[in-house]
């Protein structure tokens, strides 16, 4: 088993004000696609068999504060990622702070409400 974490499902109201938000925060394209039964949903970044996921619609999912927290890599572009939070409708609610011996890490509030952590090894 390489990784624990193999998927994630980021609920949003609005895929494409989502799509553009994490597109700014993590400093690459996150790819809006949409399905010939009509189900639209944002891919989030992703290299060969890499764990990532989706921003996703529907009346199950619900963006929230509470339950699970997924963190993103902003590998060694903390500082520009925390810059275009509130940029692109989102909050920082925990800036920039060590958690030794495993990097950094912010908590943000994203554009649809969710909390969600970045992390890097450098600060």
């Amino acid at each position: 088993m390489a990784n624990t974490l193999c998927w994630t499902d980021i609920p949003v109201r609005d895929v494409d004000r989502s799509v553009s938000f994490y597109s700014a925060v993590l400093g690459s394209a996150v790819q809006k696609i949409a399905l010939e039964d009509g189900t639209v949903f944002g891919l989030l970044p992703c290299s060969n068999s890499e764990p990532s996921g989706c921003l996703v619609t529907g009346p199950d999912q619900v963006p929230s504060h509470h339950g699970a927290m997924v963190y993103l890599s902003v590998e060694g572009r903390m500082d520009d990622a925390l810059g275009a939070v509130g940029k692109v409708g989102g909050k920082v609610l925990k800036p920039k702070h060590s958690i030794a011996p495993h990097g950094f890490r912010a908590v943000i509030e994203d554009s649809e409400g969710n909390r969600i952590a970045l992390h890097s090894q450098v600060a």
